[in-house]
């Protein structure tokens, strides 16, 4: 099944490069790769292929695979959580979840193995083909911590690579990370657990998202210290054996922009992953933050950067030692795929794999048909910890435009449905209609403010939402060409790190629905959706 997926991704890539012809490939490519909500990146390659997955804490469908073939353009093509009864998200914060993934290939199997922090802890799922479906999970209760990864060694040995903290630290925030055979037919951890490193210095903080490789006959542990923020860093360790004794780089922190200073524009650098391509480059994919006075409201984004090995050592961007906002691209067949477009109307009976929703549903709340999604009115709130009837994608660019056309007709005073903000379930923005009008409301750091409320009885209504940089104008209308504004600019530092959001997850923009506490059968309908940025 997986070689026939491949062939079909290589048809429909000669399809895409014959409707190019005549365009040259570019000599650059531009980062972010992967724009937006997108944390804690994981790469494997298999042929020619490439597959990504990132974190995504209580968004669900969980664990985006993302597949390339040049390490620039990346397609969405599917979730390894994506059914409801593989993982439970009632009751977490918007900071808890699905923590830093790893995803593997072996002997014909992916692997993902992976941290539900507050729900089960360390698991992993496996797959025949990347795009699914994927298995249930696979627990392993007696392996401690969080940040699991996993590496085969030339005779077949599963080593587990983890993080947990020291039972009596000599310097705050202290962690260990150890080594463990994984025994994947017992699917336990068997064996002593042999204790890495701690970091690279003697205060060496959150030292966490471990990956462990064998590279020229030699053992190199690549690990992230000192928290993903603008400390964020990657240190290397070298070893004989897989258990060590694991010896700190010269070089180390071998990538970091914490000596950059607070208002270099990409800041939080670290938490990454190799990977040598079939022409024998090498390649790294790391999480970074974007700023804007000195705020990111794009949260933590996918970068890529180029690796050369000094002996053993890994040099990041020779001559540069930072990762670069432009760069020559890797030496690979250019491989763009058919972007969808801008505007989705909803065709189909199922939604566009960019469409999530906060927290496991425990019953379908919408339908797509028609040419429409209709959201259920349920009595949940996007204000608790419990899923809502929310449909939401990544907000992706610093100036962009979203709309919706949404038919929505009540009697009662507690319905309501219209379009989302959301990056928490205490931040957020909702333009909203209800019985007799409309109201833009903002919810900050718990606190609910009504910005706006204006008179509207149609039951048909046109949202529109703009952002530029740190601002953003809500307005509607009954047509496109008749908008109004709602309330003054608002500022998005409601969406940004650290302004009573956790610095983990990433805001997303969509459609929401709800009766308020009470039992509704009624639905709001939404013709189709937009959004595009720059």
């Amino acid at each position: 099944m997986f070689k026939l997926h491949q062939i079909k991704l290589t048809i429909i890539g000669i399809m895409i490069s014959c409707s190019l012809f005549g365009q040259t490939a570019p000599s650059t490519f531009e980062n972010p790769i992967l724009p937006g909500y997108h944390p804690d990146p994981s790469i494997c390659r298999v042929g020619d292929d490439y597959y990504l997955v990132n974190s995504t804490f209580v968004w669900f469908p969980g664990l985006p695979i993302y597949h390339s073939k040049d390490l620039v353009n990346w397609e969405l093509i599917g979730h390894a959580i994506d059914r409801p009864d593989q993982m439970k998200f009632d009751d977490l914060p918007d900071m808890l979840g699905l923590f830093a993934p790893t995803i593997r290939y072996h002997d014909g199997t992916f692997y993902i193995i992976n941290t539900c922090v507050g729900c089960g802890m360390n698991f992993y799922v496996t797959a025949s083909n990347p795009a699914g479906p994927w298995s249930d999970p696979n627990w392993l209760p007696e392996a401690d911590g969080i940040d699991p990864s996993i590496m085969w060694d030339d005779d077949g040995t599963c080593y587990y690579t983890g993080v947990v903290g020291t039972e009596q630290p000599e310097w705050k925030d202290q962690g260990v990370i150890y080594n463990q055979v994984l025994d994947l037919e017992q699917k336990k951890l068997v064996g002593e657990r042999h204790n890495a490193t701690y970091g690279h210095a003697n205060n060496a903080s959150y030292s966490e998202g471990p990956h462990l490789y064998k590279i020229n006959g030699k053992y190199l542990l690549m690990i992230s210290e000192g928290g993903t923020g603008i400390y964020h860093a990657l240190t290397v360790h070298h070893s004989d054996s897989p258990f060590g004794p694991y010896t700190t780089d010269y070089i180390n922190p071998v990538l970091s922009h914490r000596h950059l200073g607070q208002d270099y524009p990409v800041h939080a650098i670290g938490h990454g992953d190799l990977v040598q391509t079939q022409n024998g480059e090498w390649w790294c994919v790391m999480l970074g933050k974007r700023r804007l006075e000195r705020l990111t409201t794009l949260a933590r984004e996918t970068f890529l950067a180029k690796v050369e090995f000094d002996e053993q050592t890994p040099v990041f961007n020779p001559g540069e030692g930072k990762v670069l906002m432009t760069q020559t691209r890797p030496n690979l067949p250019w491989t763009p795929f058919e972007k969808k477009p801008a505007k989705d109307e909803f065709e189909g009976d199922k939604l566009d794999l960019k469409w999530c929703t906060i927290r496991t549903p425990k019953k379908p709340f919408y339908t797509v048909e028609k040419g429409a999604v209709n959201l259920n009115l349920r009595k949940e709130v996007m204000d608790s910890l419990v899923n809502s009837s929310i449909l939401v994608q990544r907000i992706e660019h610093y100036k962009f435009e979203a709309s919706t056309k949404m038919t929505f007709k009540t009697s009662k005073d507690n319905e309501q449905a219209g379009l989302t903000v959301y990056r928490t379930n205490e931040n957020h923005f909702n333009l909203l209609k209800d019985k007799n009008s409309l109201v833009l409301i903002k919810s900050f750091k718990g606190e609910q403010t009504e910005i706006a409320r204006i008179p509207y009885k149609n039951k048909e209504v046109y949202f529109h939402v703009e952002g530029n940089d740190l601002n953003i104008q809500f307005s509607y209308g009954e047509s496109m060409e008749s908008l109004k504004p709602i309330g003054e600019t608002q500022n998005l530092i409601v969406i940004a790190d650290l302004q009573g959001n956790a610095m983990f997850n990433g805001p997303g923009i969509g459609m929401y629905a709800t009766s308020n506490g009470k039992a509704s059968k009624n639905k709001a309908i939404y013709e189709w959706f937009y959004y595009e940025g720059q």
